[in-house]
């Protein structure tokens, strides 16, 4: 599977933004996706997951929502209340075989798009 990110720009603190990860290939509705960002200086972080359920990790939940559309094979990651440590660039990733333990293990994923660009400004 390929995926590409897009959707990333400038804002403004407080703003929204909505993500999306466009899949091609077969049977994407058996891959997990999940949105990671890299800030920089920093390691890649686990944001939230989507296979059917949904997973967030603690830092984002609330703010951040994960849908996905498998008839447009397309992943989306909802943020809104976008803050100045949002600033990193994210990638959405996709696995056949990772189960819910590991989500959050980026080594877990084979497939990544390219990444897409966040700066939020105070």
């Amino acid at each position: 599977v390929q995926l590409q990110a897009s959707g990333g720009g400038l804002v403004q603190a407080g703003d929204s933004l909505r993500l999306s990860c466009a899949a091609s290939g077969r049977a994407f509705s058996n891959y997990r996706v999940a949105w990671f960002r890299q800030a920089p200086g920093k390691e890649r972080e686990f944001l939230a997951a989507h296979r059917g359920s949904t997973h967030y990790a603690d830092s984002i939940k609330g703010r951040f929502t994960i849908s996905r559309d498998n008839a447009q094979k397309t992943v989306y990651l909802q943020m809104n209340s976008l803050k100045p440590e949002d600033t990193a660039v994210y990638y959405c990733a996709a696995s056949s075989t990772v189960i819910v333990s590991s989500i959050h293990r980026s080594e877990m994923y084979p497939y990544w798009g390219q990444g897409t660009l966040v700066t939020v400004s105070s």
